[in-house]
């Protein structure tokens, strides 16, 4: 009795010791993953420098409701990362990390949503590993540095489908689990408040797919699990009131104010983006198969083998739930429904990175599990932890051969050898602790090692790779020593840039930049791309050339 008296409180104890570990290895992930380094790097693209201008301009003109472009209404898309950034260069002053924060609120807030969700379908161990998985993929961890609308729209429309699983039914009721929070489940009514609520910032963020990814899912899940009366719950009163008091007063008010609106948003930027190729993003049919699995890295070969090789006997039995069906409607359906479309970009498909990483997560139930099972989970951990690894030292090592076969005048434009030997040395490590886990049978030990060490990669990076990666892909340095060294009043016009790179200066430049003709040649500053450079008739223009750094591709003249 003594023995086992005495037992109980080293159990307890480590128990403890365990959740807080646990909670400061998810915290510590949760932070680097989303919010560090959100302002190391320049605007990049042609949609961060826009979308940054219209929220500048919310700001300085104090007009919320139609989003302006150098002055003009622009309709691309909802203002709901607009009003995000705005707000944030209020509350912050205007910068990148500002910016770019309420994408990382967003990721933020789209996997707590989906690890409350996963507590209460599969357990607290399964939430942990969604948790530190989940903002380690490299799809979270990109969009969610992006100052952009994916992100918001993912983040909302995850919520919403928590909250459906929900009103679905999907979620037990009973209080089975240790942690009080946990055991709380929304009613009906006020899932399905969240449901609309958040169904309409998703509406608010990007607009109609909102609805279609939502309603596409939950009507195959409704068809193959022939529960049509718990589809119909989300027609719930209270949801339909409060999507509708969400997502249609812009759309009311901003039609008002601009009669264009609904020709512009949803015939051009909606119907023909989806329907034809007229915005020049075309793409094969399988574009989004290599983006599905560089989004889930470093997890991908989970991915992979959960794929070719055949499930066990738990799997199967699980794939026969209504969860499991969701789940996968949610996936098939987000990529089914963009693979269609004429016009493809990365970002579309980021909606289904969070259904896939929670279907990719290890079990939990190894009670269940028989021996094979146990070896073939062990062999997939293990070889995800071997690929990450061997990425991290090929990758240093390509770095290394790039740096070598750069000329001298070009040495500026080399890898950084600080992030060169991380890489090495965060390699080698890992290997030496994947064959001593494996050695000691400690796979999930080794998952947690790979999340943290895919943590640590993203620290390093953007304390070494990004501040010599913005001098390379964005134009804020070019544009603070272009303004530092020229005089503010001379007229500034572009000739043959890149649309990012005009863009990236428009906005650094706080001007819009217009086309500069030869044949009219005008007095001013010029920028212009190095191959340009060839077609201006420097003597017979009297054209001056000045020195700025800061970007390669971008280069100035004067012309008196």
């Amino acid at each position: 009795m003594t023995e086992t008296t005495s037992q109980v409180p080293e159990k307890l104890s480590a128990s403890t010791a365990a959740r807080i570990g646990w909670s400061i290895l998810i915290l510590a992930t949760l932070y680097v993953c989303y919010f560090s380094h959100l302002g190391a790097i320049g605007f990049v693209g042609p949609d961060e420098p826009r979308y940054a201008w219209i929220a500048r301009d919310m700001v300085e003109t104090g007009d919320w409701v139609t989003p302006r472009l150098y002055g003009k209404p622009w309709f691309e898309k909802p203002p709901l990362f607009y009003w995000g950034a705005a707000l944030c260069f209020k509350l912050f002053g205007v910068s990148e990390a500002a910016a770019r924060l309420p994408s990382a609120i967003s990721a933020l807030l789209a996997t707590l949503a989906l690890a409350w969700l996963a507590l209460r379908l599969y357990g607290a161990e399964t939430a942990r590993w969604l948790l530190l998985l989940l903002p380690t993929s490299v799809g979270m961890i990109g969009f969610s540095h992006a100052a952009a609308t994916d992100m918001p729209f993912s983040g909302m429309l995850t919520i919403a489908m928590v909250a459906a699983a929900v009103v679905l039914g999907l979620v037990p009721r009973t209080a089975t689990l240790s942690l009080s929070f946990a055991a709380f489940t929304p009613s009906t009514f006020l899932a399905s408040v969240l449901f609309g609520f958040f169904l309409g910032l998703a509406v608010l963020a990007k607009g109609p797919a909102g609805i279609i990814l939502c309603g596409g899912a939950i009507f195959f899940w409704a068809l193959f699990t022939k529960r049509w009366r718990d589809a119909f719950r989300l027609f719930h009163p209270a949801g339909i009131i409060t999507f509708c008091v969400t997502a249609l007063p812009w759309y009311i008010l901003c039609a008002r104010r601009n009669p264009d609106f609904f020709r512009i948003f949803i015939i051009e930027h909606n119907f023909k983006r989806y329907l034809t190729p007229e915005f020049q993003h075309i793409q094969p049919f399988w574009f989004y198969l290599p983006i599905v699995l560089a989004g889930v890295a470093p997890w991908t070969i989970q991915l992979v083998l959960k794929f070719l090789l055949p499930d066990s006997a738990l799997g199967k039995r699980q794939t026969r739930s209504p969860q499991f069906f969701f789940f996968a409607a949610w996936i098939i359906f987000t990529l089914a429904f963009f693979t269609l479309s004429k016009s493809k970009l990365p970002g579309y498909i980021l909606p289904l990175i969070p259904p896939l990483v929670l279907m990719l997560l290890p079990s939990t139930k190894s009670a269940l599990l028989s021996e094979r099972d146990r070896r073939f989970e062990s062999f997939t951990i293990v070889l995800t932890a071997t690929g990450f690894c061997l990425w991290l030292v090929g990758w240093a090592y390509l770095a290394s051969s790039i740096n070598q076969q750069i000329p001298g005048k070009l040495s500026g434009l080399a890898i950084p050898q600080d992030f060169i030997f991380f890489l090495k040395l965060l390699g080698y490590s890992g290997l030496l602790v994947m064959t001593i886990c494996s050695w000691r049978r400690l796979f999930k030990q080794l998952l947690i090692v790979t999340a943290l060490f895919a943590a640590i990669l993203v620290e390093c990076a953007g304390r070494t790779l990004l501040p010599w990666e913005g001098e390379i892909v964005s134009t804020r340095g070019f544009a603070q020593g272009f303004a530092e060294g020229t005089h503010p009043t001379i007229t500034v016009y572009s000739y043959k840039l890149k649309r990012s790179t005009q863009y990236g200066l428009e906005y650094y430049l706080h001007r819009d930049l217009k086309e500069w003709d030869p044949a009219t040649p005008t007095p001013g500053y010029i920028l212009y791309s190095q191959k340009a450079s060839a077609e201006l008739r420097w003597v017979e223009l009297g054209l001056v050339p000045i020195q700025v750094k800061g970007f390669p591709d971008v280069e100035v003249c004067l012309k008196r």
